[in-house]
């Protein structure tokens, strides 16, 4: 991989720059440039497309994102010391590689990007799960992205693509499943980062619908799946209350037991049950 970039291997970029991962950004690094060029293969053909990418670090999957044939490659990057690292690819792919300093939480991506977009991510452990919600609950659909191909630790992984029923189902499984196909598409080991997490990665890849599988409001949605989900081992009735005043007929209406538990209600009832809240 450095021989088709023509740049050094990210430990030696990582010394030369003093680029050692803060636990208080949520980064660990990872440094196989193989690795890293797979990664960005699960994200499909980038010959054609702008992609996001949040917190590049030294640029090891911004370095794989380029050289797959990411058309542009905009990397949002918290830490300011690995902005020389990244200006040095951005030199080795001039006009591809465009950096912000920033929090993606507060930078707008449609100022730099042109569609088609798509998102690639190891995303810093701190901010991804919002990323992720944010990113599946904007209220127009279909989203600004085609796909999204993020790392996150192997638990928030297994709990996107969960099915009713399974331990791992809870908001981020219908929230997913609701506007997207997911799967998880590769997994990595602990000692594939530095400094090595405590758990296994594993990289999910969520396809955009053109629609939303069921008809509701997100913002609903989103709201009563956290209620529920937020004291799942309690009745939905009483998981639920001051919802609605009358939540106990909505639950009815929606096809759901007010004695159900949370994990047992799959998506299209879900959604029926925020067209009924909403409705009242």
């Amino acid at each position: 991989m450095s021989a088709i970039d023509g740049l050094p291997p990210l430990r030696v970029v990582i010394a030369e720059h003093g680029l050692s991962a803060r636990k208080s950004l949520g980064q660990n690094f990872l440094l196989d440039l193989n690795l890293t060029s797979k990664i960005a293969r699960q994200a499909g053909d980038l010959s054609g497309c702008d992609v996001l990418e949040i917190g590049p670090g030294p640029g090891g999957l911004t370095r794989g994102l380029l050289a797959e044939g990411a058309r542009k490659v905009l990397a949002i990057e918290k830490d300011a010391r690995c902005l020389p690292a990244l200006a040095e690819i951005a030199a080795a792919y001039p006009g591809r590689l465009e950096v912000v300093e920033g929090d993606a939480l507060q930078v707008d991506p449609l100022q730099h990007l042109s569609p088609p977009i798509r998102i690639a991510a190891n995303l810093p452990y701190n901010v991804g799960t919002e990323l992720l919600v944010r990113w599946l609950t904007p209220r127009d659909w279909p989203p600004f992205w085609q796909s999204l191909t993020l790392m996150f630790q192997r638990e928030v992984a297994e709990r996107i693509v969960a099915a009713p029923g399974s331990k791992a189902y809870g908001r981020l499984a219908l929230l997913a499943q609701w506007r997207a196909d997911a799967r998880i598409a590769m997994s990595l080991p602990p000692e594939a980062f530095t400094p090595a997490p405590k758990v296994s990665s594993a990289v999910v890849h969520l396809t955009a619908l053109p629609a939303p599988r069921y008809p509701a409001d997100p913002k609903v949605l989103e709201h009563v799946v956290a209620r529920a989900f937020n004291q799942r081992r309690k009745m939905l009735r009483a998981a639920l209350k001051g919802v609605a005043p009358d939540i106990e007929d909505r639950l009815l209406a929606a096809g759901i037991k007010p004695t159900d538990r949370a994990e047992q209600v799959p998506l299209e009832a879900f959604c029926a049950l925020a067209r009924a809240v909403a409705e009242g």
